[in-house]
């Protein structure tokens, strides 16, 4: 095949009169002579000008919208408004024909509701096109920035027969005949005659094999899907999605909120240098959506703004208890404003009083730290008992601007005797973790380590409203499409 160039890199091009190859794909063809040509090297099109006296009409007809093509001729300046260059070109190949009258993706403004029923197509379009690039651009830095500190990359398995979180909404892993299921004497279904010859689910965490792996090389992190079977149809909610989860031994909580706020500050900051005509793109885009907006709803800060807003200034800390203090006592909770009205220390905390905090209290991100023991997980060290025999743990969670929770985390609890005692109260099967017992049996050693649903990054930092739009393939309750 011919050597093509990027498009990318020919919008940057002063070679003019050399003859350069493009291909890709037809967004507009006017007057049968000016081709809008993208490769997805790039947000940009490179024009290609042809001489349709010197085309075929078959040829012309086939240039439509959706159609790859390559195109040969000589780079020249361009002319027209709005690009820099373009190609004259001398020779036109179809590749891939493409039906006007069946391709979706028409040269107009779709919604995004719409592009989700074409997944498969919408990375065609500039929005998703600079969506994914970020992402991309958010992975690698994730994985830059452990390797620069030393961690190790694990694979911790998605099919498990542990339930880290407790929440019991896993999906089930099973080779077994639905139309004959084999049952015990007591009526259940025997899962002896399974593969595993045991219950198996799709993993909702990989920290606790994670903690295994930190317990030997001191500091690791896993970077892979996690499965949630919770019937949830909003916005903030995916059944399959990624998660970052780093593990570090000898740590305590400040560690591990050190360890957060570098880490989201520097991916943000990597996005921001290595993505610059996407976030330009996506911030125009989300400043015009925000003028279809009542006054009231519209952002304060715009997306750059907001991202710098989270690289100048240090992250907040402090504990639940300060924070219900300035719950109560706020003019929403006052006025009765809040959905959820804080009255009393042990509620939970919604997104609404998360955002409060950050966006209208302390103006900047906030770490939220010892939350009552009832309201967390397990694993997490209990602290000593407060001034008013409440029992706290030593939790931490990072609320963002517009978003709420970011990152959840802890100290892990390294004592066997609280741990074991832990699990008796909340009637987890010790038998069924004996493996993860014995990392406190043998060994054991403080270590903290916290988790980040890479989706909720992603959509923090692309500004999109709905995390269906920063994976590839969304997968939520009854679509399973793609």
């Amino acid at each position: 095949m011919i050597k093509r160039q990027q498009i990318k890199d020919l919008l940057k091009s002063t070679a003019f009169g050399t003859e350069v190859t493009v291909m890709g794909w037809v967004r507009t063809f006017r007057n049968n002579q000016f081709i809008a040509l993208n490769d997805g090297s790039c947000m940009s099109n490179i024009q290609v000008v042809i001489d349709f006296n010197n085309l075929p009409d078959e040829l012309l007809k086939r240039i439509t919208t959706g159609a790859s093509i390559a195109a040969t001729g000589m780079l020249i300046e361009s002319l027209g408004k709005g690009q820099s260059v373009e190609i004259k070109a001398s020779k036109v190949e179809i590749l891939g024909d493409s039906d006007p009258e069946k391709f979706p993706l028409q040269p107009k403004k779709h919604s995004l509701e719409f592009l989700r029923e074409i997944a498969h197509l919408r990375f065609r379009t500039n929005t998703f096109n600079a969506v994914f690039k970020v992402r991309h651009a958010l992975a690698f830095a994730i994985h830059q920035f452990y390797n620069e500190r030393g961690f190790v990359y694990m694979h911790t398995p998605v099919i498990t027969a542990s339930d880290a979180e407790g929440a019991g909404e896993m999906f089930k892993v099973t080779t077994l005949d639905f139309d004959n299921t084999p049952r015990t004497e007591n009526g259940k279904v025997d899962f002896s005659q399974d593969f595993f010859a045991r219950a198996t689910n799709l993993t909702v965490s990989g920290q606790l094999e994670g903690e295994l792996a930190a317990m030997a090389f001191g500091q690791i992190y896993t970077f892979g899907p996690t499965f949630r079977a919770e019937n949830s149809n909003t916005t903030r909610h995916l059944a399959e999605f990624w998660m970052i989860e780093p593990e570090v031994a000898f740590a305590d909580l400040e560690d591990n909120m050190q360890l957060a706020e570098d880490m989201m500050k520097y991916v943000i900051k990597y996005a921001l240098d290595n993505c610059k005509d996407e976030l330009e793109f996506l911030n125009t885009r989300l400043a015009e959506e925000d003028k279809q907006k009542p006054q009231n709803e519209r952002s304060e800060f715009s997306l750059l703004e907001k991202l710098d807003f989270c690289l100048a200034n240090d992250f907040e800390r402090l504990t639940y208890t300060e924070a219900i203090r300035i719950l109560k006592s706020s003019k929403p909770n006052q006025k009765k404003q809040f959905k959820y009205l804080i009255d009393e220390w042990g509620a939970d905390l919604q997104s609404e009083h998360e955002r409060y905090l950050v966006e209208k209290h302390f103006k900047k991100p906030v770490i939220l730290t010892d939350y009552p023991a009832d309201i967390k997980s397990f694993y997490m060290r209990q602290n000593e008992p407060d001034a008013e025999g409440r029992q706290t743990v030593a939790a931490m969670d990072i609320l963002f601007p517009g978003i709420g929770e970011m990152i959840g985390g802890s100290q892990r609890e390294e004592r066997l005797d609280r741990l074991t005692k832990r699990m008796e109260d909340m009637n987890i099967p010790q038998d069924e973790l004996w493996w993860y017992l014995d990392t406190r049996r043998f060994g054991s050693a403080p270590h903290a380590g916290f988790g980040l649903g890479f989706e909720r990054l992603v959509l923090f930092v692309t500004g999109m409203t709905n995390i269906r739009d920063v994976i590839a393939f969304p997968r939520f309750p009854k679509n399973a499409e793609f």
